[in-house]
């Protein structure tokens, strides 16, 4: 029964439904006639109990969406509240679920310690209880679900590694979960009323916040309607390679030649968040990779073979075109491969290669435990294994791109809502990690390359994991990021990362804030522009601007280098750290950042 419209038809028959002309509802009579007009478009209308009458029409223009104003005959003393189930667990019958739910038992107790470890560091400061929904749209049957199939022939697993990260790390820091693989699921925790999305959600959204997907967002707007742009703020979307300003906002996307199939979501692109720290104007998420106790690094010490290489690459297609480096590492290191086959080794891969199969992940650990080298093809792009294999003592070698690779010149970036140039498999392991665990050279420069292998064979390496895809270092970001993010507010909350971390630079011509900041040893922090979108900010730098212009650009704020015509930024959402333009210098705000915790400043802990 519709909980807005309770007795509406006996209070209407004694009540007046003229239709208001009141100054603070404007809309309110075109919304009228458009129900006059619309009403049994979409069931969800008589589900709030319209029923063609004009009293219905106001019931429901002023109680369930905002065009008039509330009724005097109706009883507004209490707000009506929508139900959800219990909260479902990670479900069974899927593979791909079976998977997350056997990553999740096997790091328990890592997470449990790491919990503890954490709570007595912020000396088991008070932490509020979120209610959150994780809805994983990429795993429903309503996107197709291509996981499944592939997680026992080789398909990629990163994706499912750093959900069934976000879920442990919710559930450990204390919040109150409900899990979502299916669209029907997702109806029911946020109390969708039948039909075809044309009505918004009842009442107040029942979570605070909501982890989801692309795929998973697109489902939200099917089923939310225009709810969703009210509550977007709540939303924080798993983005695997970053989602620029730029891309994200729709109207300057659609005239500027950035859209995409994925972007224009017109979200503050900080609700992206990401595997790797390579985007700074998004949020980066992580995962995890296990962790050796003391005892097992020494086991692994006495154990490793120095001239014993494993490959990284389990589908035969990435072995194509490799055969040439193949034959030089060969000289010198017996190859071992992980490719998926059922029957047939497959032609792909060398006869001199020692190919066991798929493993499971404990067995590929025992495996990567003896190796010296793992070796990346190029493919596939940032993905967890490089962390896993060198924190199993091994070194990895991985090729770097000449020309970078990008949406520009790149079938697999193309479409992508980002221009980010890609200069290795693993930019990341090269920049943050770097020698001696990670060498990045030109595989098609074949004395480069050998004397890369040599390098290996003598250099000794611990097994090492930077802080930030520990158990401890992610517990520590998330729960930073759920305390200090807030995007629903009327008034601008404290500012997170705190201000007394920015400094501010003036980029060279045709260089973004990325890379000005990064040249300093420096972070660009996106939730300072607000703070140097001033013209203050051009007067501290000694900037002298003949003109001062507040423009909508996602360069800017920035100067001309002719002649001399300054810029602010009139759309908050177009703050980007990646924008770069010819002939502008931009003002960059950049932050200090932890050695093994980028997303934290010195004084954000």
């Amino acid at each position: 029964m519709c909980v807005f419209c309770h007795h509406a038809a006996r209070e209407s028959s004694t009540s007046q439904c003229d239709v208001p002309k009141d100054p603070h509802y404007p809309d309110c009579p075109s919304k009228v006639d458009w129900m006059r007009a619309r009403w049994t478009s979409d069931p969800c209308y008589s589900f709030y109990g319209v029923d063609g009458s004009d009293c219905s029409f106001l019931v429901y223009l002023s109680e369930v969406e905002w065009f008039c104003p509330p009724l005097a005959w109706r009883n507004h003393s209490s707000t009506p509240s929508v139900r959800t189930t219990p909260s479902s667990q990670v479900g069974t019958g899927k593979e791909s679920l079976s998977f997350m739910r056997r990553r999740i038992r096997r790091l328990a107790v890592q997470w449990s310690a790491a919990a503890r470890r954490l709570d007595n560091r912020l000396c088991s400061r008070w932490r509020e209880q979120k209610r959150i929904l994780v809805h994983v749209g990429f795993l429903t049957e309503e996107s197709g679900d291509v996981f499944s199939p592939k997680v026992l022939k080789g398909g990629p697993l990163g994706e499912m590694v750093q959900w069934s990260d976000i879920l442990a790390a919710l559930y450990v820091l204390g919040h109150d979960l409900k899990i979502s693989v299916s669209v029907k699921e997702l109806q029911r925790f946020l109390g969708v009323p039948p039909g075809r999305g044309n009505c918004p959600l009842t009442g107040r959204l029942p979570f605070d916040l909501i982890y989801t997907d692309y795929h998973g967002l697109q489902q939200m707007k099917q089923q939310m309607g225009i709810s969703l742009k009210k509550h977007k703020c709540h939303i924080r979307v798993i983005d695997s390679f970053g989602t620029e300003p730029a891309y994200n906002h729709e109207e300057y996307a659609t005239q500027h030649n950035y859209r995409t199939n994925w972007g224009y979501w017109n979200l503050n692109c900080r609700q992206f968040m990401t595997m790797f720290p390579h985007t700074p104007d998004n949020s980066f998420m992580g995962f995890v990779a296990e962790v050796m106790n003391e005892t097992d690094k020494r086991i692994t010490r006495l154990n490793k073979v120095d001239s014993m290489a494993v490959v990284y690459g389990k589908e035969p297609s990435m072995w194509k075109g490799k055969e040439k480096f193949l034959a030089i590492l060969h000289r010198y290191m017996e190859i071992h491969g992980t490719v998926y086959y059922e029957a047939q080794r497959p032609p792909e891969v060398p006869a001199f290669v020692k190919n066991h199969g798929l493993l499971p992940q404990q067995e590929l650990q025992q495996l990567l435990r003896k190796a010296k080298l793992f070796i990346g093809f190029g493919f596939p792009y940032e993905g967890p294994a490089p962390l896993e294999a060198i924190a199993n003592g091994c070194i990895f070698l991985q090729p770097k791109f000449q020309p970078s690779h990008s949406s520009l010149n790149h079938e697999f970036f193309r479409g992508k809502p980002t221009s980010r140039q890609v200069s290795s498999q693993h930019p990341y392991a090269q920049q943050y990690i770097g020698r001696p665990h990670v060498l990045t050279v030109d595989f098609n420069d074949s004395r480069q390359f050998e004397d890369a292998v040599h390098e290996v064979m003598r250099t000794q390496v611990d097994p090492f994991l930077p802080y930030e895809y520990t158990c401890e270092g992610m517990l520590e970001r998330l729960n930073a990021y759920i305390e200090f993010f807030i995007f629903c507010h009327k008034q601008p909350p404290a500012c997170w990362p705190p201000l007394s971390a920015m400094q501010l630079l003036l980029a060279q011509e045709g260089v973004s804030c990325v890379g000005s900041c990064q040249v300093e040893g420096l972070i660009c922090e996106p939730a300072f522009f607000p703070f140097i979108n001033n013209p203050e900010a051009f007067t501290g730098l000694r900037v002298h601007c003949e003109a001062l212009e507040a423009e909508v650009n996602h360069i800017f704020p920035a100067v001309s280098v002719e002649p001399g015509e300054c810029f602010l930024q009139k759309e908050p959402l177009l703050y980007s750290c990646a924008g770069v333009q010819a002939k502008h210098r931009r003002l960059c705000p950049c932050r200090d950042f932890l050695r093994g915790q980028v997303a934290m400043c010195k004084d954000c802990v």
